[in-house]
């Protein structure tokens, strides 16, 4: 099977060297199998559309943060996507 993030034309380990290398972020902050881990929670407990804003909202958060804070960070905001439903309307 081929992996879906490397097929011709989506290459996202590419993309985030690119990405990266133009906003001037240190690549070693984007864990990409735990960006689309979170995104995959908000996506199915919250919501589709709540991902990009989600996602934005937690990468405003983590600037100025180390590796270990930003994973405590968005830990958090996957945990608050799972409790989603849990919550009153």
């Amino acid at each position: 099977m081929t992996d879906p993030r490397r097929a011709p034309g989506a290459d996202l380990p590419q993309w985030v060297a690119h990405v990266t290398d133009r906003l001037g972020v240190d690549p070693a902050l984007v864990d990409v199998d735990r960006l689309l881990n979170v995104s995959s929670e908000v996506a199915h407990t919250v919501a589709r559309p709540a991902v990009p804003v989600t996602m934005f909202v937690a990468g405003l958060a983590a600037a100025g943060r180390t590796p270990d804070e930003i994973a405590v960070l968005l830990a958090d905001v996957e945990a608050s996507a799972r409790a989603w439903d849990d919550e009153p309307a």
